[in-house]
C-alpha cells in the first residue's frame, strides 16, 4: 500500500486543483500497487490537528478548471512554527505524529515561499516531502515559473486594459495597484502587457519627480491620460534608504491605505490632473486558471507523481529552461527570486518607453 498525503498552504491561487489532479492521476496510472491519498484540510493546520479526508477518484473529477483548492488553505507562519499554539500543542511534533500515525510514504505540499520553509523543516525532521511551486508572485527560488502566476497576469492585464477607455475619456491619470509585496514580476508583466506608461516595482525604488515629469511630458505631447501599474510593495528612493525597523515604524503611522494613494495625492498636487486608484486585489488570485496554468500545473503534478513512484524525496519540482527539474528543498527555502534591475526585460521595457521612476 502506497500512502500519500497532500496539502495546499498559504494564499490560494489558480491551478492548485489541476496540480493535485496531476499528482493523483500520474500515481494511479503508473503503479499496480494499491494507493491511498489523504487530503489535509486548510494547509498545515490539517496536518497539525489531524484533520483530513481520504481522496477518491471522484474528488479529482472535473476540477481541472476550478480555481481555489478543494482542500482549503491557511497560513501557518514559519516564524511561529516552533512555538506552541494557544493550547500548548507542539506544531512540529504534531505534524510528525500525524504523518507517522497515517503511515504516510510521503507528503506533497503545494505552496509558496513561507510554506517551503516549513516543508524543508519537515524534510530535515525525517519526513519524505515533495513540493510544487505555487504563487501568483512567481518569486520562488529554483524555478523559472510558478503556477498561478500566468492566470494572475491575465487578470491584472485585463484590469489595465479596461482602465484605458475611462482614462482616455476623462483625461485622467489612473493607478492600478497590482499584488506584489516584495517582488514585482506580476506588475511588471501585467504592466507591459497592458500598455502601462509607468511601472513601479519593489526592486527599483522610485523618484516621484521622475513620475511627475513623465506625466507632464505626455500631457504636453497631447496625450490626455497616463496609466501607472504600481506594485503594492513599491517604495520611494527616500524610504528605501531607511532601515527595515525605521520603514516599518513609518508604515505604522501611514495615513494612506496603500502606497498607490500616496503617489496619487502627490501627482495630483503637482500636476493638477485628476488621479484615480484602482485595486483589483484578491481577484488576481481567484477564478478559473488560464490554459497555460492548467497545462503547467498538470505537468508539475505529473513530475511530482513520477518522483513519488521513484521514491525520490526532499525536492521541489521546478521549471528551468522549459524542462521540469527537481530542486533540493534546502536550496529553495528562505530565498526569493527577485527582479534584477539590469535584467533584459527591464531594459526592453525601457526601450518601449516605459518609465520605472528611476
Amino acid at each position: 500500500m502506497l500512502r500519500i498525503g497532500m496539502l495546499t498552504s498559504g494564499g490560494d491561487c489558480q491551478a492548485l486543483n489541476a496540480a493535485m489532479r496531476g499528482v493523483f492521476k500520474t500515481v494511479e496510472n503508473n503503479t499496480n500497487e494499491p494507493v491511498e491519498f489523504y487530503g489535509f484540510e486548510d494547509g498545515y493546520k490539517g496536518l497539525i490537528y489531524s484533520k483530513f479526508r481520504i481522496l477518491k477518484d471522484e474528488d479529482f473529477t472535473n476540477i481541472l478548471t476550478i480555481g481555489g483548492t478543494i482542500l482549503g488553505t491557511s497560513r501557518v507562519p514559519f516564524k511561529t512554527i516552533r512555538e506552541p499554539d494557544e493550547d500548548g500543542v507542539d506544531k512540529v511534533a504534531a505534524m510528525k505524529q500525524t504523518y507517522y500515525k497515517l503511515q504516510l510514504d510521503c507528503l506533497v505540499m503545494l505552496g509558496g515561499n513561507g510554506s517551503h520553509k516549513t516543508a524543508n523543516l519537515l524534510a530535515e525532521e525525517g519526513l519524505n516531502v515533495i513540493t510544487l511551486p505555487k504563487t501568483i508572485d512567481n518569486d520562488l527560488w529554483g524555478t523559472d515559473m510558478t503556477f498561478g502566476f500566468q492566470s494572475a497576469v491575465d487578470i491584472a492585464t485585463r484590469c489595465i486594459d479596461e482602465i484605458h477607455t475611462t482614462a482616455s475619456s476623462h483625461g485622467r491619470v489612473f493607478i492600478v495597484e497590482v499584488m506584489g509585496h516584495k517582488v514585482g514580476w506580476l506588475p511588471l508583466n501585467a504592466g507591459i502587457a497592458g500598455g502601462a506608461d509607468i511601472i513601479l516595482i519593489p526592486e527599483i525604488p522610485y523618484d516621484i519627480k521622475k513620475i511627475i515629469d513623465v506625466i507632464e511630458e505626455r500631457d504636453k505631447a497631447g496625450k490626455r491620460f497616463s496609466i501607472i501599474a504600481v506594485a503594492e510593495g513599491a517604495i520611494s528612493k527616500e524610504d528605501a534608504k531607511l532601515s527595515k525597523k525605521e520603514y516599518k515604524k513609518k508604515l505604522a503611522k501611514h495615513e494612506y491605505p496603500s502606497v498607490s494613494y500616496e503617489i496619487a495625492e502627490k501627482i495630483q498636487e503637482a500636476t493638477g490632473k485628476e488621479v484615480r486608484v484602482t485595486v483589483p486585489g484578491h481577484t488576481q488570485r481567484g477564478g478559473m486558471p488560464c490554459p497555460y496554468d492548467r497545462v503547467f500545473a498538470s505537468r508539475l503534478g505529473a513530475e511530482a507523481g513520477r518522483l513519488i513512484l521513484k521514491k525520490e524525496y526532499g525536492f521541489m519540482v521546478g521549471y528551468k529552461n522549459r524542462e521540469m527539474v527537481k530542486v533540493p528543498l534546502s536550496e529553495v527555502a528562505g530565498k526569493l527570486k527577485t527582479i534584477d534591475p539590469k535584467a533584459g526585460i527591464i531594459k526592453q521595457a525601457k526601450m518601449l518607453g516605459i518609465c520605472f521612476g528611476d
